[in-house]
């Protein structure tokens, strides 16, 4: 464990006071990443494939080992419709926003955190260089080892920030698309459910 510590510790060292943001940004966009990853495979585990939504809409019997997205949809239709078309089309509408208000929740924060995690990096850069210039007003250049410092926290702090945004912007992409596929699902299965309202 400590010979893991060391390396860790020396490289924040060496990273100077801007590598604790890229950290907190990091460890916040990862907790959104896998909450939402543990989310949606919750969300479409055992739900209703829209081939089903007619049988069960025939029977009004839903199977309660379904708790996907379209399962709640119908649950929450069959639990409150009145037999009134007007009144059931507006109770749809109502439960698939309110489904579809939760897709989206911390796609926007992680886009926002990886997007920002190289701007601390570049922060970093700039901060190391003028620790370098600093030192070369000082010493001139015949100190490499002084410059070396303020080079080395310009670079680790770069090299952090894109390690960060990298993986972060694509797990955005990622994270949209599940959150696109499972709106187009949710809305192919209000259509049907309104088409069989008489």
């Amino acid at each position: 464990m400590e010979l893991l510590l060391n390396p860790l510790q020396n490289y924040i060292e060496k990273g100077g006071f801007v590598l604790l943001p890229i950290l907190i940004s990091s460890v916040f966009m990862w907790t959104f990443i896998f909450e939402r990853i543990f989310w949606f495979k919750k969300a479409c585990k055992n739900d209703i494939s829209v081939n089903e939504i007619s049988q069960i809409l025939t029977s009004a019997k839903l199977h309660p080992a379904k708790k996907g997205l379209n399962a709640f949809l119908i649950q929450k239709y069959m639990d409150k419709k009145t037999g009134i078309r007007k009144k059931d089309l507006k109770i749809i509408d109502q439960s698939l926003m309110e489904i579809q208000k939760n897709l989206n929740s911390y796609i926007a924060a992680i886009s926002i955190l990886a997007a920002v995690s190289p701007l601390f990096g570049l922060l970093g850069t700039v901060t190391g260089m003028i620790s370098t210039f600093d030192v070369i007003s000082f010493f001139g250049t015949g100190n490499p080892k002084a410059m070396a410092s303020g080079i080395s926290q310009a670079l680790i702090t770069t090299q952090t920030g894109l390690l960060t945004a990298i993986p972060g912007m694509f797990m955005a992409v990622v994270i949209s698309g599940k959150a696109k596929r499972a709106k187009d699902g949710l809305n192919e299965a209000a259509m049907i459910i309104k088409r069989s309202i008489k």
